[in-house]
């Protein structure tokens, strides 16, 4: 069976992007937010960040052409803004830790 045509693949990917979307349109009111629901939201977000790096490995350790390929399409994408994924996942865990000293 191809990496993509898994059950758990497309269903973890489809959890995956609605979480995010509905926590990017709940981060428009970040600012609203008192101090417990600013830390819920980093929460929310680092155990999301978690899941995606946890999903990114897969598609890394994959056998799977496709997956491969969907690697090595990230890696290009993010080499334009000179970053590897590794570096995006540093970049993303340290913006959440500036968010959190801001809070405490």
């Amino acid at each position: 069976m191809a990496f993509f045509e898994s059950e758990i693949v497309q269903e973890e990917a489809k959890r995956l992007f609605n979480d995010y979307q509905q926590l990017m349109q709940l981060g428009g009111d970040y600012g609203k937010f008192d101090r417990e629901g600013k830390k819920k939201f980093i929460d929310t977000m680092e155990e999301l960040m978690q899941r995606y790096r946890v999903f990114m490995k897969r598609f890394e350790l994959s056998e799977d052409f496709q997956a491969k390929m969907t690697v090595e399409q990230l890696r290009t994408q993010l080499s334009q803004f000179g970053m590897t994924p590794e570096q995006m996942f540093e970049q993303m865990n340290k913006t959440l830790e500036r968010m959190k000293s801001q809070i405490d």
